[in-house]
């Protein structure tokens, strides 16, 4: 990692009812517009989806540095984000963050230091330790050769579940 403090900079184009478009050098141009929920199209990314998608990612990759550090061997991950946007004090803002996880290691690995692991994840990710939403955690590790995308359990699985809250200031 290079030294703090980094710098991010992002460009926000349209003309008139156009969808905006997002750029930042050295990267692909990405097209954004207004969910349905606010009258949009709902058929491209919007602010609401790109800042859900910020939390899934940056636990994902959290999770993978903090796995590799700790040497946790692991398979596959997924993280499911649903976000509840509500109006608090006369203002729209995301109320309450739930971050669904399912992650496959492989025969041998301890369920129990990988739940530490997802635990220390989400302690970790700086999207959600720059917002004010509560943040919660339900994860879920399967033991053997199963894939966080659904793929059929094996007869030989077995689960550790765990749910732990955590408030995000």
């Amino acid at each position: 990692m290079q030294d703090l403090p980094h710098r991010y900079m992002v460009a926000a184009t349209a003309l008139g009812d156009s969808n905006v478009k997002l750029a930042s050098a050295g990267l692909e141009t990405l097209d954004s517009a207004a969910p349905a929920e606010f009258g949009g199209p709902g058929d491209l990314w919007s602010p609401e989806t790109l800042f859900v998608a910020a939390v899934a990612d940056c636990f994902v990759l959290s999770f993978r540095a903090i796995a590799r550090a700790s040497r946790l061997d692991w398979t596959a991950i997924r993280c499911d984000v649903e976000a509840i946007l509500d109006r608090v004090d006369g203002k729209n803002r995301f109320t309450a963050i739930t971050e669904r996880v399912v992650l496959d290691v492989p025969e041998g690995a301890s369920e129990t230091k990988a739940m530490r692991l997802l635990e220390k994840a989400e302690m970790a990710c700086l999207v959600t330790n720059s917002m004010t939403a509560d943040v919660h955690l339900d994860a879920q590790v399967t033991v053997g050769t199963i894939s966080a995308e659904g793929r059929a359990r094996a007869d030989k699985s077995s689960q550790a579940s765990g749910k732990t809250e955590f408030r995000s200031n």
